[in-house]
């Protein structure tokens, strides 16, 4: 009696101890998710993260450096970069491109034209000869230093762009944590405790490392970052515009005109809808743009809001259009995808983008550009980010949730 007591006993503590260990799994959508599976797949991370442990940026240094995901909720927190899982399960190499996702990724611009890094000299710009250089796709970056709320990491290497041009480059990134009082003084609002929030910068320099100038006759590199995100259908990308600028507000010409019922501007503000489901690109102009752009999920209450250091002047950008150009440098600023089915009825994600760019590097052998790009999470209730959205950027909340209704 004693011995079936005992097995009984044992048979209860297994129970207890794998109901445990099912309450303390994290669940997908999570950021202790997303760690596992990184580390589950053997791909090499970095972290940073508050002392507390809940604000947490994941950073793949096999991946240019890029931050994967991020959380204000710490390992149970909602994760928010969009990850590719099946694509980098299956662990292939592509040699045209490796969709892996991530939060913020660094490329280079532009992407089509005569200067373009994508496809060869003479090759015609078509999807089939569109080639994503190794050094934005596979090759790794190399770590600096990490301090506590910062780590940097460096890369040099040549590319060749559509014109036979040949770039010695060197690029250095640094990505590092802000806490609530330095958040607050950059975007000009007040971040109660009863809001959750993440913010952090990356620091991209782009070096020339040759023996010429970049000019507007060789062609000239430009920083591209792109944040891509999980689309919802109550999810809205929005973007203050100068309204004293004359010339064109937003550019839908990229995958054709976007529809008025997913693309509206009105009293100073553009409004682009995000679901997934039609596949759709906007860009603002360097003169549109004010610096800043974001995105809500009114039903999940998530506030984001991107800023970067615009220049003074009136800088060249580079076109990242494919094929023909009548002006290289009339590129936009700020831009925003929406993914969907393309012609062939496939889709990639779906997931959203919101992208930006600094001017054309114009640089002498031995100059530097720098593109700083801050991008804050936050999580609260309506009230709460609608003040923080009014007070950052003049946006008011519920005409953003309202607009695709």
């Amino acid at each position: 009696m004693l011995k079936r007591c005992n097995f009984l006993l044992l048979i209860a503590l297994a129970i207890s101890a794998c109901a445990e260990s099912d309450k303390t799994k994290a669940e997908m959508g999570t950021y202790g998710y997303d760690q596992a599976f990184f580390a589950r797949n053997g791909i090499a991370t970095e972290e940073l993260s508050t002392p507390d442990g809940m604000s947490r940026i994941l950073i793949v240094p096999a991946y240019q450096a890029r931050v994967m995901t991020s959380t204000t909720g710490g390992l149970q927190g909602r994760s928010y970069g969009w990850i590719n899982y099946e694509y980098i399960e299956k662990g292939e190499v592509s040699p045209q491109f490796n969709p892996f996702g991530g939060e913020e990724r660094f490329w280079l611009g532009p992407e089509g034209g005569p200067f373009s890094w994508f496809f060869k000299p003479g090759e015609e710009q078509d999807y089939a000869h569109w080639k994503v250089p190794a050094v934005m796709d596979t090759e790794p970056f190399e770590k600096v230093r990490k301090e506590e709320a910062s780590i940097l990491f460096s890369k040099q290497f040549e590319l060749t762009n559509a014109s036979g041009h040949v770039f010695r480059i060197g690029v250095e990134r640094r990505i590092a944590l802000l806490d609530k009082k330095e958040t607050g003084a950059l975007f000009g609002a007040e971040i109660p405790e009863s809001v959750k929030s993440l913010c952090y910068l990356t620091e991209n320099t782009l070096i020339n490392r040759g023996d010429a100038s970049w000019t507007r006759e060789t062609g000239m590199p430009s920083v591209w970052l792109l944040c891509t995100f999980n689309p919802t259908p109550t999810t809205t990308v929005f973007a203050p515009y100068d309204m004293t600028w004359s010339g064109t507000v937003v550019n839908d010409s990229y995958f054709g005109k976007v529809p008025s019922d997913r693309l509206v501007v009105d009293g100073g503000v553009i409004y682009f809808k995000i679901d997934g489901e039609y596949r759709a690109k906007i860009g603002l102009p360097p003169g549109s743009s004010l610096g800043l752009c974001g995105s809500y999920d009114a039903e999940a209450g998530v506030l984001n809001l991107l800023k970067y250091n615009k220049p003074k002047g009136n800088p060249a950008y580079v076109n990242g259009q494919w094929g023909p150009q009548d002006d290289p440098f009339s590129g936009d600023a700020v831009n925003a995808y929406n993914d969907g089915p393309t012609e062939t009825g496939t889709v990639m994600g779906p997931f959203f983008e919101i992208e930006t760019s600094s001017p054309a590097a114009a640089l002498a052998p031995g100059e530097k550009l720098i593109h700083i790009q801050h991008m804050l999470h936050l999580e609260g209730s309506h009230e709460d980010l609608s003040r923080i959205a009014r007070a950052a950027c003049g946006v008011d909340l519920n005409q953003v949730a309202a607009q695709f209704k």
